[in-house]
């Protein structure tokens, strides 16, 4: 498995993963989760052209996941992750975070950020495995707060969630 940045020409494909990884939601009573739309193609364009856009690229050099992230606060904040369900279960969400962490490590930034599901298995649980721990309340920097009330905004809150943050 290759990681690599995004081409532009991939961006579709990136919607298509996304489409694809949202149908385990409704498997677990999510379905407004599953029906959410990917972000757009010009959204991400903006995260290509920031150079925050990668994916994992097969032997056929095709995406089968990627990851985008923002810089908030000092630290990188994975802004989505997601892995095509025939790849699944292969460790590749492991190895993109993994590519995060070393570029924000040669960076100096000090940290990785995402805010997830608490209740969802592959979301804190898994990402709890992989060093990333809840942040409480009262550690939550402007930005984070910003992005939390955003989600809200969007009915994320329905099921219950949280930041979390991994030290490098």
């Amino acid at each position: 498995m290759q990681i690599r940045a995004v081409h532009l020409d991939e961006l579709t494909a990136l919607q298509d993963i996304e489409r694809a990884a949202g149908q385990c939601f409704r498997e677990i009573g999510m379905p407004e989760i599953a029906d959410d739309e990917p972000l757009t193609l010009g959204e991400l364009t903006r995260y290509h052209h920031a150079g925050l856009a990668w994916v994992a690229a097969n032997d056929a050099d095709i995406p089968v996941a990627y990851l985008i992230a923002d810089r908030v606060d000092g630290n990188l904040h994975v802004e989505q992750v997601s892995v095509h369900p025939d790849s699944a279960r292969r460790g590749i969400g492991r190895l993109l975070l993994d590519h995060l962490a070393a570029r924000a490590t040669s960076q100096k930034v000090p940290a990785l950020t995402l805010t997830t599901f608490t209740e969802v298995p592959w979301n804190a649980p898994y990402y709890a495995r992989l060093g990333f721990r809840i942040l409480d309340d009262s550690r939550h920097t402007p930005a984070l707060r910003e992005i939390r009330r955003r989600e809200a905004a969007h009915g994320l809150d329905r099921w219950p969630r949280v930041c979390m943050r991994r030290d490098l």
